[in-house]
């Protein structure tokens, strides 16, 4: 019965992505405020099959935690599912992604007419002025930077080291940083075909102030998330979960 509903819920997923994509093309001579409400609407589609087809729902703690003013969320991430939910959470987020990704058609327009923030991997130290100057120009427009600090989906209980893109945002914005912590992995695994019902818990984690040395701020960053990180899969992987 799960592989069905996985089953299910992949064509819903991909074809409601198509549609949208499609049939969203003509807001792409529009302002960037109407990519966001596409942007916002794909993903309240995509949470609902899941609900729906999978029965996995959500859970979000920590708000509070959330800065008045500008800041930036550095997030934990397992899988396809936390490139979706900020949509829902934050009124503006500008994800950090992979450069390769505006080079896919209709997907790619979309991100760069949504003010999201590529960056080139390869381009080294270059890479990370970019990073600043269009992490300053998605603020100035009054987003948030959504940045995946270990830059690449890890599964639950794998430890990957922390980037050094989270630290050039965190010198030079001068902004308070938001840990999140998450389970998603053990819901919707890194290329996973079956998906599974539940839960998934995310939890915004009481910002780092700016002003701390890169040392302390790597430091601090990394043991917040993975802590609670650890906490939130040890809760899901409970029976009473």
């Amino acid at each position: 019965m799960s592989a069905l509903r996985s089953l299910l819920f992949n064509i819903a997923f991909f074809g409601w992505t198509a549609l949208l994509c499609i049939g969203g093309i003509p807001l792409l001579a529009a302002s960037a405020g109407w990519i966001v409400a596409g942007q916002r609407l794909w993903a309240w589609g995509v949470i609902g099959l899941l609900r729906l087809l999978i029965g996995t729902d959500y859970q979000v703690s920590g708000r509070e935690n959330l800065p008045d003013g500008p800041f930036v969320i550095a997030a934990k991430h397992q899988s396809a599912w936390e490139t979706i939910i900020f949509f829902l959470l934050i009124d503006r987020p500008a994800y950090v992604l992979k450069k390769e990704l505006l080079a896919i058609p209709l997907y790619g327009w979309y991100a760069r007419r949504g003010g999201h923030i590529a960056v080139d991997r390869k381009a080294g130290a270059k890479a990370l002025r970019l990073l600043l100057e269009d992490s300053r120009r998605a603020i100035a427009d009054g987003m948030v930077p959504v940045i995946f600090p270990q830059g690449t989906r890890t599964a639950p209980g794998t430890h990957l080291p922390y980037q050094p893109g989270i630290a050039a945002l965190y010198r030079g914005l001068d902004l308070p940083v938001v840990p999140v912590a998450l389970n998603s992995g053990l819901f919707w695994g890194r290329r996973a075909f079956r998906k599974r019902p539940g839960t998934i818990k995310l939890e915004f984690l009481p910002a780092i102030p700016p002003g701390m040395d890169r040392a302390g701020f790597m430091a601090g960053l990394e043991t917040a998330i993975e802590q609670a990180t650890d906490r939130l899969v040890a809760e899901g992987l409970s029976p009473e979960a």
